[in-house]
């Protein structure tokens, strides 16, 4: 364990070193490739870890990659072109089911960070009014479509087609605009586009899934279990990032609008800030630590295989890996 005495000890001998003339050698940054799913504000933890330099502080070179699809993280992780994969949960279950083994080692979104919106004067205020409406989404197996189907079944105890609601699949981006031109009632969306379709397209909004659903690890970081034999010390130095980060935003929430200029170029900062209000409404959206429990495990089972995103659930025992996290917490954690 690193002391305070141990750490001075070493400075003193750095120093003597410098003095005698002698090169102090420096330790390379282990070079990490994570494949995100893609690129969303509710990944936050990620992006604030790097504006932070809290990789670089665990004595990593992390570099975050959007995969372009949430299934899509898995091959990377098995082709070992990514050592570590953010996407949903459920991707890893299909995986371990197609013979791959892989773990979830920590929590990302702690929460279903996502919202209905609609025009102003919709009437629609909870799932109830869901009823008959043509929800616009992104496409299939996307989160915006399992997640109401869920939340749909959950409450109202029949599935979407029998509650008569339609899906309008639509690439990222287009869900605001079919709203506002009456083409869907309501969609389900994320930030940033939730706060780009109030302030651009006039739209409001009106259902929070994430009070529907309740805490689960919406999102996961994963690895193969050859890699996280193999490089222990890169999981951990992940995880340790990830704990510091989700402390300092609970303390600054200013940190999650600060990384655009970085990692969201194109976004207006108003719109960053109005999605940071909305996040840290949210008890479960941003998480205070990157363990998973067994109770949001199992929710997270029950939101996919609601949704439709896997045939079976696996036990928690076998895909959750809380070793880093928890050392991570432990050291980090607020």
């Amino acid at each position: 364990m690193l002391t305070r005495r141990s750490f001075l000890a070493a400075g003193s001998a750095g120093f003597a070193l410098c003095a005698s003339g002698l090169a102090v050698p420096v330790r390379a940054a282990t070079s990490v490739q994570v494949a995100e799913a893609i690129r969303l504000a509710m990944y936050a933890p990620l992006y604030v870890a790097a504006h932070m330099g809290l990789y670089a502080k665990n004595g990593l070179d992390v570099e975050i990659n959007s995969a372009g699809g949430i299934a899509l993280p898995i091959p990377l992780l098995l082709s070992g072109r990514s050592l570590i994969g953010v996407t949903s949960p459920g991707m890893s279950v299909n995986a371990r089911r197609e013979g791959a083994s892989i773990k979830n080692i920590a929590k990302i979104v702690g929460g279903v960070s996502m919202w209905a919106i609609a025009r102003p004067g919709s009437e629609i205020a909870s799932i109830e009014d869901l009823k008959g409406k043509t929800i616009a989404t992104l496409k299939f197996p996307s989160s915006t479509i399992q997640v109401p189907t869920f939340a749909i079944n959950k409450v109202l105890g029949m599935t979407p087609e029998e509650a008569g609601i339609t899906f309008l699949e639509l690439p990222p981006g287009a869900q605001a605009t079919a709203v506002k031109e009456g083409r869907a009632d309501v969609a389900t969306a994320f930030e940033w586009d939730v706060s780009v379709g109030v302030q651009q397209f006039g739209l409001e909004p009106v259902l929070s899934l994430a009070d529907i659903i309740g805490p689960t690890c919406f999102t996961t970081a994963m690895a193969t279990q050859a890699s996280i034999d193999g490089q222990p010390e890169a999981m951990q130095g992940f995880c340790n990032a990830l704990a510091e980060a989700m402390t300092a935003m609970h303390a600054d929430h200013s940190l999650l609008p600060a990384v655009g200029p970085r990692f969201f170029p194109q976004v207006d900062p108003a719109v960053m800030k109005s999605a940071a209000r909305n996040f840290f409404s949210s008890e479960t959206a941003i998480p205070t630590t990157p363990t998973i429990s067994e109770a949001e495990w199992q929710s997270a089972m029950e939101l996919e295989l609601g949704g439709g995103s896997i045939a079976k659930a696996e036990p928690f025992d076998e895909m959750v890996d809380n070793t880093f996290a928890q050392a991570a917490a432990s050291e980090y954690g607020a």
